[in-house]
């Protein structure tokens, strides 16, 4: 089993720069390569102070020049916001100035608000992300190839920009059944995120994954899975829902872009409470937020529950603050980890890393 951060890099405080919200995202992820992390995970979103990230390989390719060892994956690419030859490019570029350590984390997207602005429409999402994956699979194992889908032409075509070694690991972002019987048939890992929610979710989604599996005749103890959760370590009942109402407030404007109902205030989210949204009590109940031995028991009870391969955490949410977030980095691994292990025993153990076929 194997760890990894999350960066979405947004904001809440109007005016907040750019240069700074980048900036500690790539320190952060430089304090986890120091640190024995496998991984760092980068965002992709557009127009709004949700993620002030528009393209996650580019992210990988500035930490790629400041980090040794850690592997840099994308949280998610959105598939059908670009134009497929410049995407492939651009992850055989990535992947080669990194040396071989970019994981090609895609998603189909959710937000109509950035869908209507790229003219894309989102109805079609899922098919042109799997037609995508269609081109990818030739771009990067033949000298030339050339495709003629519904959604995407190319004639005959090298893409010049090539990865290190082989194409990238590909995992897929999604809650949806479609998404993961794609995973399913193509080998590919399926992340998700927890929310709002605690282990009886985790084990739901991935009795819903499994589900997804068995429909495609494959073995469902060997599933590959990767989970995104938030985490903080705090001293006080007041710090643990400070940092709650940060994740609140993102998963508000997630919830909100995702249905069409955001409401913008010039460049800023107006943030609007969601239905059946719990007590701000409870959210700090269900996440990893506490003292680190608070944390560490609840990480096993949601490693018991959801069986995953891969963690990643968001320890950075909204206002949350960028030292706080060092702080719980390397309490993490210093003193939670070692917690889990003497409970589960060597994490390295636990659930291989998955390999694709």
């Amino acid at each position: 089993m194997q760890f990894g951060i999350f960066s979405l890099m947004g904001y809440r405080e109007p005016g907040t720069p750019t240069t700074r919200i980048l900036e500690e995202a790539a320190e952060q992820t430089r304090l986890a390569d120091a640190l024995g992390y496998d991984v760092a995970w980068f965002a992709e979103h557009h127009f709004s102070n949700y993620c002030v990230c528009p393209s996650p390989l580019m992210m990988v390719a500035h930490c790629a020049a400041t980090t040794q060892r850690i592997r840099l994956g994308t949280a998610v690419v959105v598939v059908p916001l670009y134009a497929p030859a410049r995407l492939l490019a651009e992850i055989g570029m990535a992947d080669a100035v990194s040396g071989g350590r970019l994981i090609l984390g895609i998603g189909s997207g959710y937000q109509p608000y950035e869908f209507d602005r790229f003219e894309v429409d989102l109805t079609q999402s899922k098919s042109m992300t799997e037609e995508f994956m269609d081109m990818y699979d030739l771009a990067f194992t033949q000298e030339t190839f050339s495709f003629d889908g519904e959604h995407y032409k190319l004639p005959d075509t090298h893409i010049s920009a090539r990865p290190a070694n082989s194409k990238p690991e590909v995992w897929i972002a999604g809650d949806n059944p479609i998404i993961h019987r794609i995973a399913a048939r193509r080998g590919y890992v399926p992340m998700f995120t927890g929310r709002f929610n605690g282990p009886d979710y985790l084990r739901s989604m991935r009795e819903t994954i499994e589900a997804s599996w068995a429909a495609e005749g494959l073995d469902t103890s060997q599933i590959p899975l990767g989970i995104q959760r938030f985490m903080c370590v705090v001293n006080t009942r007041k710090e643990a829902i400070d940092y709650a109402d940060n994740a609140r407030h993102q998963m508000r404007h997630a919830a909100n872009l995702r249905r069409r109902e955001e409401v913008m205030d010039g460049a800023m989210l107006v943030e609007t409470p969601t239905a059946n949204e719990p007590p701000i009590e409870e959210i700090v109940d269900n996440l990893l937020i506490g003292d680190c031995e608070t944390i560490a028991e609840k990480l096993v009870a949601e490693i018991n529950a959801g069986n995953p391969s891969h963690m990643m955490f968001h320890f950075q949410v909204g206002s949350s603050g960028h030292h706080k977030a060092l702080e719980s980095i390397e309490k993490f691994q210093s003193d939670i980890k070692p917690m889990v292990e003497k409970a589960l025993g060597p994490l390295d153990q636990l659930n291989e890393w998955p390999t694709q076929r």
